[in-house]
C-alpha cells in the first residue's frame, strides 16, 4: 500500500511502507517547508514497547518532545532533518506549530463529521491528521490560535463548552507514520497533496468545526 506526500506542484512523490522515518521527516522539510524535530521513540522491555522517557505512565508513549530545547531544534532545512535522524533513526516525527501552520484539534468524532460538511460545502481543505487517541488536528494557516476565540464567539458558541482547541505557537503535532506506544500510528484523514499545498484560512472552517464539537457536546 502506498502513501502519498507532495512533491512538486505537477507531480506527487509514492511513499513505500517501509520508507523510513529518517526519508520522511526529509520529506515533510523538503516538499512541504514544514519545520520538523525528532522526538521520543518507543523500546522494547519485557515484550512491551515502552517510551524512550523512562516514565512507565507516560501518557504518549513514543511521541513527544525528548527535550526541552525542542522549539530551538525544529528545523525546516532537509540537510539538518536527516542529521538528527542519523543520531536516532527510530524517533517520532514531531512538527511545531504555530510556524508554516496551526492546527484546530477535535475529538474524531466531531472531526469526521466535519470532514463531511466541509467536503458538501466544497471548501478548499489542508492535510488532516488522526491520531492513535481519537483526535482530528486540521491544519490552517498560522494565527488561528489569536482569532478562534472570536470566530467561535461570534458564531454562537462559548468555546470553554465545545472540545475544539487551536494550537498554535509553542505546542507541536504528531506527524504519520509516528506511533503512540501500542495504540497504532497517526494516519492522514487528508493526505497533504499539490492541491492542499496553500492552507485555509481558521475562519474557513470554524463553523463546520464548531457544529460537529457542539453537537457533540450536547450529546
Amino acid at each position: 500500500m502506498e502513501e502519498t506526500i507532495a512533491g512538486t506542484e505537477t507531480a506527487q512523490i509514492p511513499k513505500q511502507r517501509g520508507e523510513s522515518l529518517q526519508d520522511i521527516a526529509v520529506r515533510y522539510a523538503e516538499e512541504r517547508h514544514w519545520d520538523v524535530f525528532p522526538g521520543t521513540w518507543l523500546e522494547a522491555a519485557d515484550g512491551v514497547q515502552r517510551c524512550s522517557c523512562g516514565e512507565p505512565s507516560c501518557a504518549v508513549p513514543g511521541a513527544h518532545p525528548a527535550r526541552e530545547d525542542w522549539a530551538t531544534q525544529a528545523t525546516g532545512s532537509a540537510t539538518v532533518a536527516r542529521r538528527l535522524w542519523a543520531k536516532q533513526p527510530s524517533a517520532s516525527i514531531l512538527l511545531p506549530t504555530g510556524r508554516t501552520f496551526d492546527a484546530i484539534d477535535v475529538p474524531e468524532t466531531s472531526g469526521f463529521l466535519a470532514l463531511a460538511r466541509m467536503r458538501r460545502m466544497e471548501l478548499t481543505l489542508g492535510p488532516v491528521t488522526c491520531t492513535p487517541d481519537r483526535r482530528m488536528q486540521f491544519f490552517v494557516l498560522p494565527g488561528a490560535a489569536v482569532k478562534a476565540p472570536d470566530l467561535v464567539r461570534k458564531l454562537g458558541w462559548p468555546l470553554a463548552s465545545l472540545d475544539l482547541v487551536v494550537m498554535g505557537e509553542g505546542t507541536y503535532v504528531a506527524a504519520p507514520p509516528t506511533r503512540f506506544g501500542a495504540r497504532g500510528a497517526v494516519q492522514w484523514a487528508c493526505r497533504p497533496t499539490p492541491a492542499n499545498r496553500w492552507l485555509p484560512d481558521a475562519e474557513e472552517l470554524i463553523s463546520p468545526l464548531a457544529y460537529a464539537c457542539g453537537r457533540d457536546a450536547r450529546r
